[in-house]
């Protein structure tokens, strides 16, 4: 069916409540708008699906949430027959639907005879993981569209060793859900029938303790806690009630948490958008830093797996770090003071992001740990875990990517923004006890190693339009590459879609051995590189930039020629508007 005979499908289903039919009689003389709703399904790709609530078959709602989750249940059913009584772990953030989203997917896989533990309330994404596998659970999914402005929802799925699945699972799973052609074709329960055949389980402290005592088992400098003055935003999300209660279990007493951010809020109404990326987001934390003489601030996520650090200068301003600058001060204190321990085995590794900072790997090389590049996204990382577990001849060390997430310990198989809070705190004081800030220790990072300097770019191109305008800038380049930018030759384009590294010197074409994916990585000669990359959860193109110097005047510069000569080849393509 086209998307008007969809619109029409969903008007006279007997399956669609009146609410949502009200919704789309409103559409009926907004032609466009229509088509954007039901041009295509809400497309689930390799961690599960995201996007704009609303009715349609390109939303996020109970139909659509619906329709995956008969999927998923059908392809579980597949594994064999311990799969139902193993079960699923369910858990949802603060947005507008979450609660209710994670309750209709859990009485669709009661229906389906798979038992179901759902957490009573909002709890951060990597305490689902944690929950996974201390159930012991098949899978696992949270209901979260994590740092996206209010108006979207999603959906994950996550395997049983509580990492998101991989690519030949999303593939499996997309399979199922394509068999499911009808909303006669989803089998439901309401909340009371699920809860009668004993296979709904609602959980709730017991997680919370067990992942709270594991967490404080990580601290290695717990003495100098009490004498860190911090504040704490959790951008009304997830993240408010566990970093409270895992910060003071560990000694930081000295905890303030932004008021106006602290509750739960879907509308995000403080913020233009819920992301520790952005300075903005940290205004309010802030002001009460300044009032408060704190020595830091952070700043999580709605579903609290990503985390923000904001820093005192030398000049007593409060700078927001990058996550690169973040990743790269928990790696370097973490290899030290297990170093000094004699904790640190002889296979350590430590595993980033092709678009993550080289500064990571100097730091690593530097204490005998070897670094192993992935793909953008975290499963990547939990998936070299797994194959550290299988092969015996790795130990994982740290994982982390630009994009602020963080990862020190394997019992979680996700960046996660409690762990990495703790962390940092511990880190903060830890360098206050020595008369140092984390601005400190960052320059003396760059002191030792060189001035790695990183910035982001990112257009958003949303719609059907949006889809042809990113798929042409792609293009573009891919077919197009430029021999010299900013001043250097391009030695090499890796184009990941095809697997294949272009030496633009020799025009030597060699394989690459990650997975595939659209991204363009383009080396400069002096170890310079940029990167384009489509999002795979939001309607925008990335555009990522890395330079390396002996000064940190002379990084400033080649960056910002970097930068502006490919954004103005970027904007310069015509695109679809």
């Amino acid at each position: 069916m086209n998307a008007v005979e969809l619109y029409q499908h969903w008007l006279t289903s007997p399956y669609v409540d009146e609410e949502t039919k009200q919704e789309l009689r409103s559409l009926h003389h907004n032609p466009k708008e229509v088509e954007d709703r039901f041009y295509k399904q809400v497309e689930f790709g390799t961690g599960g699906m995201r996007g704009i609530l609303g009715a349609g078959t390109n939303r996020i709602n109970r139909y659509t949430i619906g329709r995956a989750t008969q999927g998923l249940a059908d392809y579980l059913l597949s594994l064999g027959a311990d799969v139902a009584r193993k079960g699923v772990v369910i858990a949802h953030d603060s947005r507008h639907q979450s609660a209710e989203l994670s309750l209709e997917a859990a009485c669709i896989l009661v229906a389906n005879g798979i038992r179901v533990y759902l957490f009573d309330s909002l709890r951060p994404t990597p305490e689902l993981s944690f929950a996974v596998r201390e159930l012991g659970a098949q899978a696992g999914i949270v209901v979260t569209a994590s740092h996206n402005p209010s108006e979207y929802n999603g959906y994950k799925v996550y395997a049983e060793d509580g990492s998101q699945i991989v690519a030949s699972t999303a593939d499996a799973i997309i399979s199922a859900i394509a068999q499911v052609q009808d909303f006669s074709d989803v089998r439901r329960l309401s909340r009371e029938a699920a809860e009668e055949t004993g296979l709904l389980q609602w959980i709730g402290s017991e997680i919370d303790q067990a992942y709270v005592t594991r967490l404080a088992q990580m601290v290695l400098n717990p003495e100098h806690a009490g004498d860190l003055s911090i504040v704490y935003t959790p951008l009304h999300g997830a993240g408010n009630l566990l970093i409270q209660r895992v910060l003071r279990v560990t000694g930081f007493t000295q905890l303030h948490v932004v008021p106006q951010q602290e509750q739960p809020d879907p509308n995000f109404s403080t913020v233009r958008y819920p992301n520790p990326e952005e300075r903005e987001a940290f205004a309010l934390a802030i002001r009460l830093a300044r009032e408060t003489n704190a020595d830091i601030i952070v700043g999580t996520d709605p579903d609290c797996d990503r985390v923000g650090a904001v820093v005192r200068n030398r000049e007593g301003e409060y700078q927001v770090l990058t996550g690169n600058q973040t990743g790269a001060l928990l790696l370097s204190y973490l290899l030290s003071e297990k170093a000094k321990r004699g904790l640190l085995p002889t296979n350590a590794t430590m595993i980033k992001t092709i678009v993550t900072s080289s500064l990571g790997e100097a730091i690593a090389t530097d204490y005998g740990v070897k670094t192993i590049n992935t793909l953008t996204g975290f499963k990547y990382i939990a998936e070299q875990i797994r194959q550290f577990e299988r092969t015996c001849d790795r130990q994982f060390a740290f994982g982390y990517e630009e994009s602020y997430g963080y990862l020190a310990d394997t019992f979680v198989r996700e960046k996660d923004a409690v762990m990495a809070t703790l962390l940092i705190c511990e880190m903060a004081a830890f360098y206050k006890a020595q008369g140092q800030t984390l601005y400190d220790a960052l320059q003396d990072l760059y002191q030792r190693y060189g001035y790695h300097l990183e910035a982001l770019e990112s257009r958003t191109l949303t719609g059907k339009d949006g889809v042809e305008s990113i798929r042409s800038i792609m293009e573009s380049w891919r077919n197009h590459p430029p021999l010299t930018i900013a001043g250097q030759q391009v030695k090499e384009l890796r184009d990941y879609a095809s697997r294949q590294a272009l030496n633009l010197l020799t025009q030597e074409r060699t394989p690459l051995t990650l997975p595939k994916e659209n991204a363009l990585f383009f080396l400069l000669q002096d170890g310079s590189w940029f990167c384009l990359r489509p999002s795979g959860t939001e309607p925008k193109i990335k555009f990522y930039f890395a330079v390396q110097a002996d000064t940190e005047e002379s990084a400033k510069e080649k960056l910002s020629n970097l930068r502006d000569e490919v954004m103005k080849r970027i904007d310069s393509i015509e695109v679809v508007t």
